[in-house]
C-alpha cells in the first residue's frame, strides 16, 4: 500500500480499493468494479458541486461548507495575503461507523 495515515495505519488508494472489492466479488470483472467505484465517486462529486448533501446510512454524510474570504498570513514570509471565499467538502461519520471505529477503544 502507498502512504501512511495519521493513526499509524496505511492509506488505501482508489486502485487498491477497486482491487479489494474485485477480490471479494470474483464474479465481477475488475474493469466493472472500477467503473462502479468511479460512478459512485462521480455522483457524490456532482451532488456536492450542486450543493446537495449525500447521506450513506451507517457510513456517513458528505456535504459542503462555505468558508468566508479572510485575511491570511504567508507562513514563510509573514506577509498578509487575501484568501478568497471558497467551498470545501465536509464528511461526518455515521453512528454505525463511529461505533465500529471505537470498538475496544474504551477497554
Amino acid at each position: 500500500m502507498n502512504g501512511i495515515s495519521f493513526y499509524g495505519g496505511e492509506a488505501v488508494i482508489k486502485s487498491e480499493l477497486v482491487q479489494r472489492i474485485a477480490e471479494r466479488n470474483p464474479h465481477l470483472y475488475l474493469r466493472d468494479v472500477e467503473n462502479i467505484v468511479n460512478a459512485i465517486l462521480d455522483e457524490i462529486t456532482h451532488a456536492l458541486s450542486r450543493g446537495d448533501r449525500v447521506e450513506l446510512r451507517g457510513f456517513g454524510a458528505f456535504s459542503v461548507k462555505r468558508r468566508d474570504a479572510r485575511l491570511g498570513r504567508n507562513p514563510r514570509t509573514g506577509a498578509h495575503v487575501e484568501v478568497d471565499e471558497k467551498v470545501v467538502p465536509f464528511f461526518k461519520t455515521g453512528k454505525e461507523m463511529r461505533e465500529r471505529l471505537n470498538e475496544g477503544v474504551a477497554d
